[in-house]
């Protein structure tokens, strides 16, 4: 028994985590969302956020940057507030909570992720531009740079968003659901330009509704239905016994 706590501390020290949630709660009204989370993002790594409709795996998110009001814990990202590293953090946002009306093409959405680093005052000029098109290059839509995002189909607009927060050159990418409903070759697309950066180093954390391809496309798992469930390396975690634990609380909570 001794050797196998002195295995699991080893374990959690090699494991470095620029993301560290502690006690985090997260009420809406008087209906709680997250309750009391703890819970350490290891770096590098594809990390999935898997759980039922109203579990808190997008209030998750939205909660280590600051989205959403926390009632009680912290989140810090790299030792300090996220206000205070917002830079190294980039976020792909559900394709239903944009407003796809907005008058503005493609490049433009791409060259927002840059204002972190440019200021809101200054406007982009050619660099900022170039690097804005190599980046809708990197997902395929070069030649869609001056296309209204609202005329846009709705994988080629998710392709946007990633562009945007790969124009960020961030540490962290944190996504919700950026393969929901979206075509074969952006989910592709997608999954390729992920996979190259956690090769670099980076870490993607991505809300994720299908069960059947989570140990296919990540190593790692956090499984949450407002508590934290499980969280831990697809091959260890990902079990019949914690997704039975996940997604038949939410039917217990539901009949009280």
């Amino acid at each position: 028994m001794m050797e196998q706590k002195s295995s699991e501390k080893n374990s959690r020290a090699e494991k470095k985590s620029s993301v560290i949630i502690r006690n985090l709660s997260v009420t809406y009204r008087t209906e709680p969302a997250l309750w009391n989370i703890d819970l350490d993002l290891p770096d590098g790594k594809m990390i999935a956020i898997v759980g039922p409709n109203g579990a808190g795996k997008s209030t998750l998110i939205k909660a280590v940057m600051g989205l959403v009001p926390i009632t009680a814990g912290k989140v810090s990202v790299f030792g300090k507030s996220y206000s205070k590293n917002r830079n190294k953090v980039a976020y792909v946002p559900q394709r239903g909570s944009v407003d796809w009306d907005f008058p503005t093409d493609a490049l433009d959405v791409v060259e927002m992720g840059l204002y972190g680093k440019l200021g809101w005052f200054h406007r982009p000029n050619s660099k900022t531009r170039d690097l804005a098109l190599e980046c809708l290059d990197k997902v395929g839509l070069s030649d869609y740079a001056e296309r209204q995002i609202g005329e846009l189909s709705g994988g080629q607009q998710q392709r946007v968003f990633v562009a945007r927060a790969l124009a960020q050159n961030a540490q962290i990418y944190l996504m919700d659901e950026p393969l929901n409903g979206v075509d074969a070759i952006t989910e592709k697309t997608i999954l390729s330009i992920l996979e190259n950066l956690r090769k670099e180093g980076k870490t993607i954390v991505m809300v994720h509704h299908d069960l059947q391809t989570v140990d296919k496309y990540f190593d790692w798992v956090v499984m949450v239905n407002r508590n934290l469930i499980a969280t831990g390396p697809i091959k260890e975690v990902f079990t019949k016994t914690n997704l039975d634990r996940t997604y038949q609380e939410k039917q217990r909570m539901s009949i009280q």
